[in-house]
C-alpha cells in the first residue's frame, strides 16, 4: 500500500473516538479506532475520522497525530442521543460529509467503516467514490439477542448487518470466533473476512509499583479487584459482586468498578442495591468514569482484574490489565483463552456463575497458583499485540483489498 499516497475514509458515527470512556456508547471501541488510526498516521496513511457532534463544545476538527485527525459533523441536534436514533440522520451525516470532503478537495482510497450504522454511510459512500469499503462489526446484534442479557436488538440493526455482511468489500473481525458467527448468523462469504486482533497501547499501559499506586490511589493495603467497562447487564457485574460474598471470610478485600455515566445510573442503582442486599456494600466501591491516561495506576493497584461479561468482541481490558503486569480472571468470550495463559497470567473460567469467578480470584489472591508469572512476565505476554504490529497487519489486508479492486476493474 502506497502508504505516502493513500488517505482512509474512517467511519464511527455513534461514538466519539474522543468520548468519555465508560459512558453508555463509548467502549473498546473507541479506544480501538482513536489507536488504530494514530498509529496508521504514523506508519504514514492520512486518516480522518468521521463522527457526529455529540456536544456544542466540540471542535469540529481535533488532530489526534501526525497524519490523523478527527472530524466532526452534524448529524441531529448537538447532543447525545440513543444510537438507533442517529440511523435517521444517517443520511444527512452523509450528505455533510461529502460537502466536507468537497470544501476540503480531499479524495480518498478506501473507506473503513466501524460498527453498522457507521456500515450503512459507508456503503453509500463506497458507491458515491468508487472506492473499496472495509468494515469492521465489532459487536452483533444476532449474538446479544442470542445470549437474552439486557435489551433486545431491533430487527432492523439484524438485517441491516446481514446485508452489509454481503456487500462489503472486505470485513475485519478480531477474533476467529467472530468470523465464524459471521459465517453462520449472517451467511458472509469466509474468503472476505480476515482476522486481526486488537493492540494495546504498551506506552501508556505499563507496571507501576503496586505499593506506591496503592497508596496514591488510597487504597491502603487493601487486596483489589478490579473491574473496567461500561456498566451494562451484559458486562456481568453482577456476577462479580456476587462472587465476592464467597470471598469474604478475610477482611482488607476491595471491589473497586470503573465506569457509567448519568446513561448508565438506573443499571448502576441496581447493582449498588445488590451490594447492599448481600450486606458487602463496604467492600464496593464505584468511581464512575475514569480517564484513560489515569488506568495504568488502577491496573497496578489491582491484584486481579477481572472480566464477568456474557458477551466482549475481543476483550481488550485484558490486555490493558496483562501490560500493566495485573493477572486476570475472565469468562471464556471474545478471544481470551487465546490472550490468557491458564494459571500464568491468570484464569479464564468457562462459565461467569459467581462462585466460579470467586474461586480463581481466590487462587490469584492468595497467590498459591504455582505457575504464576511475575509482572513483567505478565506484560511480556501481550507486547505481540503493540498498535505498531496490529497496524503493519491492517495494512497488508487493506493493501490487499484495493489491489483486488483494482484487478476486478471497479
Amino acid at each position: 500500500m502506497g502508504a505516502s499516497q493513500r488517505r482512509i475514509a474512517m467511519l464511527s458515527v455513534h461514538s466519539c473516538p474522543v468520548g468519555n470512556l465508560g459512558a453508555k456508547d463509548t467502549g473498546g471501541m473507541s479506544v480501538y479506532i482513536r489507536e488504530l488510526a494514530r498509529e496508521l498516521g504514523k506508519q504514514g496513511l492520512l486518516v480522518d475520522i468521521y463522527t457526529r457532534v455529540h456536544a456544542p463544545k466540540d471542535k469540529q476538527i481535533y488532530r489526534l497525530s501526525q497524519n490523523a485527525q478527527l472530524i466532526h459533523l452534524r448529524a441531529g441536534e448537538d447532543e447525545e442521543i440513543h444510537k438507533l436514533a442517529v440511523y435517521t440522520y444517517l443520511p444527512n451525516f452523509a450528505d455533510n460529509l461529502e460537502n466536507f470532503r468537497r470544501q476540503n478537495s480531499l479524495n480518498y482510497d478506501l473507506v473503513f467503516s466501524h460498527y453498522w450504522l457507521s456500515g450503512r454511510v459507508g456503503q453509500y459512500l463506497q458507491h458515491r467514490w468508487n472506492v473499496p469499503h472495509v468494515m469492521m462489526f465489532h459487536t452483533l446484534g444476532a449474538i446479544k439477542n442470542a445470549i437474552g442479557i439486557g435489551e433486545d436488538e431491533l430487527e432492523l440493526r439484524i438485517e441491516t448487518e446481514r446485508h452489509l455482511a454481503g456487500n462489503r468489500h472486505h470485513t475485519i473481525a478480531t477474533t476467529e470466533k467472530e468470523k465464524e458467527e459471521l459465517i453462520r448468523h449472517y451467511g458472509a462469504s469466509p474468503e472476505r473476512i480476515s482476522v486481526i486482533p486488537c493492540g494495546v497501547n504498551l506506552e501508556l499501559f505499563q507496571p507501576v509499583d503496586k505499593k506506591m499506586a496503592k497508596q496514591q490511589l488510597g487504597f491502603g493495603d487493601d487486596k483489589i479487584i478490579l473491574f473496567v467497562g461500561r456498566i451494562s447487564p451484559l458486562k456481568g457485574i453482577d456476577q462479580l459482586i456476587r462472587a465476592m460474598t464467597y470471598l469474604q471470610n478475610g477482611q482488607g478485600l476491595r471491589l473497586v468498578i470503573i465506569g457509567g455515566d448519568e446513561n448508565s445510573q438506573s443499571e448502576m442503582e441496581r447493582l449498588q442495591k445488590l451490594s447492599r442486599k448481600l450486606h458487602i456494600e463496604s467492600s464496593v466501591t464505584f468511581l464512575g468514569m475514569i480517564k484513560h491516561e489515569k488506568l495504568p495506576c488502577f491496573y497496578s493497584a489491582a491484584d486481579v482484574c477481572v472480566i464477568p461479561s456474557y458477551y466482549e468482541s475481543f476483550g481488550l481490558v485484558a490486555l490493558e490489565s496483562m501490560a500493566c503486569g495485573t493477572p486476570v480472571v475472565a469468562n471464556n468470550v471474545g478471544d481470551l483463552k487465546s490472550i490468557i495463559h491458564q494459571g500464568g497470567t491468570g484464569y479464564v473460567v468457562m462459565d461467569n456463575a459467581p462462585h466460579c469467578l470467586a474461586e480463581k480470584i481466590a487462587l490469584l489472591l492468595s497467590k498459591s497458583s504455582p505457575g504464576m508469572k511475575s509482572a513483567l512476565s505478565i506484560r511480556e505476554s501481550v507486547t505481540r499485540f503493540s498498535w505498531s504490529h496490529i497496524a503493519q497487519e491492517i495494512i497488508r489486508e487493506c493493501r490487499l483489498v484495493l489491489a483486488n479492486y483494482s484487478a476486478h476493474g471497479h
